[in-house]
C-alpha cells in the first residue's frame, strides 16, 4: 500500500481526507492548472485523481498514470478507487494519515491528550492519535459511527458493482 501516491485535483477535497484516513500519501491541489497538475504527477510519481474528463484524458495522452472519478457522490468515489487500487475500505491508525496534512499520525497516550481535548472527552475515550506535523489530535468519538457507516456502504457499492 505505501507506494500508492495520489494527487486530487481541486474536486476531490472530500475524497482526499478519506484516502490519507486510509493511510494513503494524498497531495491535494486546490488551484493549478491542467499542465501544472499533470506535470506534478508525473514528476512524483503520483496517480491523479479527477472528475475532469478533459483533464483525465490529457494526462493519459501525457503519460500520466491518472484515475477518473465518474460520480459526485463521495461513497461512490470511495469505492471505486478501492476497487480500481485493491485496497481495503477499513482504517488503521497505525497507517492513517492525518485528513487535514497527510502527515502519518501517531499514537499518544492518554496523558498527552489532556491539554488538547475537550475534558468531557478524557472521559470517555482512552486512544489518542496525534498528528507530529499539525499537531491535530484523534479518537474515536461519537462521529466514529458515521465514519464506519460510510466504509461500509462503500464497501457494498463495491461489492455490487462487482
Amino acid at each position: 500500500m505505501d507506494d500508492l501516491k495520489f494527487l486530487a485535483d481541486g474536486m476531490l477535497g472530500k475524497l482526499t481526507r478519506w484516502l490519507r484516513m486510509l493511510g494513503h500519501d494524498v497531495v491535494y491541489v486546490g488551484s493549478m492548472n491542467d499542465n501544472e497538475l499533470i506535470l506534478k504527477a508525473k514528476k512524483e510519481n503520483r496517480i491523479l485523481l479527477t472528475r475532469d474528463v478533459q483533464l483525465y484524458q490529457r494526462a493519459i495522452a501525457k503519460g500520466a498514470e491518472a484515475f477518473l472519478l465518474e460520480s459526485p457522490n463521495q461513497i461512490t468515489n470511495l469505492a471505486q478507487a478501492a476497487g480500481r487500487f485493491k485496497f481495503p475500505l477499513e482504517i488503521n491508525p497505525e497507517i492513517s494519515r492525518c485528513p487535514k496534512c497527510n502527515t502519518k499520525i501517531r499514537s499518544i497516550l492518554k496523558t498527552e491528550a489532556t491539554i488538547k481535548v475537550p475534558e468531557k472527552t478524557l472521559v470517555h475515550y482512552d486512544d489518542f492519535w496525534q498528528c507530529p506535523n499539525c499537531q491535530q489530535v484523534y479518537w474515536r468519538g461519537a462521529h466514529w459511527k458515521k465514519i464506519e457507516q460510510t466504509l461500509i456502504e462503500a464497501q457494498k457499492t463495491l461489492e455490487d458493482k462487482g
